[in-house]
């Protein structure tokens, strides 16, 4: 798997102070992405495992880790989402995992990786169905709280 980017001090993607990762790799290329640049899986800069553990020591004084991208849930980026999610879930239990997906919930429901996620949005992005809902990019998105099945 390869990143694009991530930032230590976002309170955009997800509640409270998060870091969030950008991946690449998107085979959804919705018309009107504004992250089209993340959409080829071999752009940006493999996702070792010294920056994997970057990434979780830098989780320490943030509420959370989000999930974006490109999208996390490409075939070629699980196993690599999978692994930090595991391994995040193992050193800060008490803390959250946000993840951006343009696939339906009912697409990727049965992903083992999903059972450390705690809030999925699923759906790709339609660029002619606004939203002011907080943490989505157009109407269609799904935020659900996978451990109550709550969705919004």
């Amino acid at each position: 798997m390869n990143y694009d980017r991530y930032y230590t001090c976002d309170v955009v993607n997800g509640e409270g102070l998060r870091l969030t990762l950008f991946v690449t790799g998107c085979a959804h290329a919705c018309p009107g992405c504004y992250n089209s640049s993340t959409w080829n899986r071999l752009a940006g800069q493999p996702f070792t495992p010294a920056v994997r553990d970057h990434i979780l020591d830098l989780c320490a004084d943030h509420d959370g880790l989000s999930l974006s991208g490109g999208d996390p849930l490409l075939p070629a980026n699980r196993e690599a989402v999978a692994d930090l999610c595991r391994r995040f879930r193992e050193r800060y239990p008490d803390k959250d995992i946000w993840l951006w997906t343009g696939y339906l919930h009912e697409e990727v429901a049965d992903l083992p990786l999903l059972r450390d996620v705690d809030v999925l949005i699923d759906g790709r992005y339609l660029q002619d169905q606004p939203t002011t809902k907080p943490w989505r990019g157009s109407a269609n998105q799904r935020l659900i709280r996978l451990a109550t099945g709550e969705c919004s």
